[in-house]
């Protein structure tokens, strides 16, 4: 921040004053407090807060104080070293160090203090920082120990304990709602664990004052949802004087952090379709009318034929569409892409569909071209493996305007591919491509051409409205007519000759069947050798020449690997073994059996997509999942999860609640900010009502020129992280 650059400049050329008279009067501007540089706060100086800056990036006041509690625990009970059990959170024991020695050298050493109350004694343990722990502690002395115990070779130990001496005042005014803080341990080494995080923050909480933290929010946001004024709630959340004054606190602050991203988000919508023009369909053609009433493969469903208006109402409107297209697998997205690039061709316009593996664009490739042929369309696939004569032969027909789909991989956004007229891109599976690569398909068309991003991931409710905010959204919530639902069955290790058998009966029913070993990248040669053992065991249980089985991974050389998916696709093998490789792409209407080893190795999400690769005929369709005999809680609630719903949405809740939307917003890489106190997995129901407030807010009153919305205008527009905005790169 420029405020950051400012204090340092000025404190340089005033090393001669007292640092103390410098702080004092820094710290009494109020429109800087927040942004004082954190070195100046007292008991701090520039070596602890270099270590603050890296560990916690906590630079100046405001960060300081937005390094929220993750917990509260109460302070004022005790208990006994007899009641500890492992269902215990944490305990808070009052007794005496017996002995203090440090065991193991260098990396193994580690610190163990032997604690001792009048109902038995329990070790204390530091892994890090010992040798500071160490020159603190000392025996035949009384101290106060709160941490979490474990079990280890059948005893209670409490690793890395929080620990002050026991003295008759020391806990005097402590609340009984402490707040409890993330830390690392280089901080705890320092004397930054959560109780001196905690000390830290108090002492600045207590110098907060209405004038030192300006409110951000509207008197009329603050009356209609009841909220807390900022500095109170900032007060509340880390000293609470009460449980309800807590909550009260912690919903002020989720409600401001998710209202400020709804507000950015659909005033970024608004300014786009504002400003943006885009190119003109105002025709339904020869094109689209011929296929739609001789060639469309089945009857639209409702969910298609919706999406398919909402398009074309965009496309007609002169505004450039940029739309989020979210569909289960199998669920006729892809038709649902296909039409509306007949409409792009029906009014002079080229289309083009970026897919992010080969296999994909392929796959891609053979179902427009099957749809396409009897129109005499001409349909091209660029890749990274098209040759130099296919490239220049593209290129050449691309600008001539002879092709009119261009079908391709990353290798779309080369410089040397140029259109005649872009008028329609479909980006699928978007997450798998960086923001630098889906921008440059922006610049491909005269002008910013329409944007459908395609998903067959199924995106909760509450990271759609954060992610895509900016993005008109489609949902194909309707499977196609006469598709059966794919049974699934969850089998330990044990009953492996059950599978077997069930494998052999799918085979003589003229069935072709999937297994697919997990391919994790910090464990690559293992997992490969499990794939390889696998299908060593395999060829034992089926033996040629009466089977044959394909065997697919990432390692295979590309044309290997093609070979082996196309004698599968012709039905030369039964089985087909392979990692994640065929998680997208390989559509095969007679592989009705889906069999996934170590299941447990699998997220909710991979797995279903795994799933969705069986069930596109007519048959009945079976998915297996094989795990070990000992699954954590996380892992039966998938597997449970599994078999209970084929609802990609639903699955898509439970995966958030179980993974946390930090890691789900790495699989999607669309670089969400970085929520201090909200959770999107827990709080959509204040996520809803802040869009609604901010929607509301916008639609009145779309530049925030109002009197009442001065004061979101000014905090809306202070520099700072934010995401990408989907509708700017597209």
């Amino acid at each position: 921040m420029q405020t950051h650059k400012l204090a340092q400049t000025t404190i340089g050329c005033l090393s001669c004053l007292d640092i103390r008279i410098f702080r004092t009067a820094f710290i009494n501007m109020a429109s800087v407090f927040l942004d004082t540089p954190i070195e100046y706060l007292k008991g701090i100086g520039t070596q602890r807060a270099d270590i603050l800056k890296k560990e916690l990036f906590v630079f100046t006041f405001r960060d300081l104080i937005m390094h929220y509690p993750f917990r509260y625990v109460d302070r004022t009970k005790f208990q006994m070293v007899k009641d500890i059990n492992e269902e215990m959170p944490y305990v808070q024991l009052r007794g005496m160090l017996e002995s203090v020695v440090t065991l193991g050298e260098k990396r193994t050493a580690r610190l163990v203090a032997k604690f001792k109350d009048n109902s038995g004694t329990v070790e204390l343990v530091w892994f890090q920082g010992h040798r500071w722990m160490a020159d603190k502690l000392n025996t035949n002395t009384e101290y106060i120990i709160f941490g979490r115990p474990t079990l280890f070779n059948r005893k209670y130990n409490i690793p890395h304990p929080e620990i002050e001496l026991a003295t008759p005042d020391n806990l005097k005014g402590k609340s009984a709602f402490q707040a409890v803080y993330h830390s690392t341990e280089k901080l705890k080494t320092k004397g930054f664990d959560s109780e001196g995080l905690r000390k830290l923050i108090k002492q600045l909480i207590l110098q907060v004052t209405e004038k030192s933290i300006e409110e951000n929010l509207s008197a009329e946001l603050i009356t209609d949802f009841k909220l807390l004024g900022k500095a109170e709630a900032l007060k509340q959340i880390h000293l609470p004087e009460s449980n309800s004054l807590m909550q009260k606190a912690e919903y002020r602050l989720k409600f401001e952090e998710l209202f400020f991203v709804q507000l950015k988000l659909l005033r970024l919508h608004h300014i786009n379709v504002k400003t943006v023009r885009g190119p003109v369909f105002n025709k339904v053609g020869n094109i689209f009318n011929e296929f739609y009433n001789k060639y469309l493969p089945f009857e639209l469903t409702g969910a298609q034929k919706r999406v398919v208006k909402e398009i074309r109402a965009d496309v007609g409107s002169g505004h450039q569409m940029n739309r989020l297209l979210q569909g289960d697998v199998g669920s006729g997205k892809t038709l649902v892409a296909l039409l509306s690039m007949l409409l792009a061709l029906d009014n002079n316009y080229q289309a083009c569909l970026m897919a992010p593996t080969e296999i994909l664009a392929n796959q891609h490739l053979v179902t427009l071209t099957k749809f396409l042929d009897p129109l005499n369309v001409k349909v091209a696939l660029l890749t990274g493996s098209s040759t130099k004569k296919e490239r220049k032969e593209i290129a050449e027909q691309l600008e001539n305007g002879t092709i009119k789909i261009l079908i391709g991989t990353h290798a779309l956004i080369e410089d040397h591919v140029k259109f005649l007229n872009l008028g329609f891109v479909v980006i699928d599976e978007q997450h798998r491509f960086g923001v630098a690569q889906r921008a440059k398909l922006r610049d491909k068309g005269k002008e910013p051409p329409h944007i459908l991003i395609m998903t067959a991931t199924p995106i909760p409710r509450t990271l759609a409205m954060t992610f895509y905010g900016d993005l008109d959204t489609s949902i194909i919530d309707e499977m196609p007519p006469g598709r059966k639902a794919i049974k699934t069955s969850h089998y330990m290790e044990t009953q492996r000759l059950r599978v077997i058998g069930f494998i052999r009966e799918q085979i003589v029913l003229g069935r072709q069947i999937y297994i697919v070993y997990p391919l994790i990248k910090e464990s690559e040669k293992i997992d490969l050798q499990n794939l390889q053992q696998g299908y060593d065991n395999l060829v034992l249980d089926f033996p040629q020449p009466k089977y044959q089985i394909s065997i697919v991974h990432g390692k295979l050389p590309a044309a290997q690997k093609d070979f082996e998916m196309q004698r599968f696709i012709k039905k030369e093998t039964q089985i087909m073994v392979a990692t994640t490789v065929i998680e997208v792409g390989v559509d095969i209407p007679n592989a009705s059996v889906m069999i996934i080893e170590s299941a447990e190795r699998f997220g909710l999400s991979q797995l279903h997509q795994l799933r969705g690769r069986v069930g596109r005929g007519a048959e009945q369709s079976y998915c297996i999942l094989l795990t070990s005999y000992k699954l954590g809680a996380d892992s039966k609630t998938r597997m449970e999860t599994m078999v209970r719903t084929n609802d990609g949405f639903e699955i898509s809740e439970v995966d958030l609640k179980l993974r946390g939307p930090g890691d789900i917003d790495g699989t999607m890489q669309s670089g969400i900010m970085d929520l201090k106190i909200a959770n999107l997995a827990t709080d959509g129901q204040i996520l809803q009502l802040a869009r609604t407030a901010a929607q509301a807010i916008l639609n009145e009153d779309p530049e925030l020129i109002s009197e009442k919305n001065k004061v979101l205008l000014n905090y809306f527009s202070t520099p700072g992280k934010t995401r990408p905005s989907w509708s700017k790169i597209a």
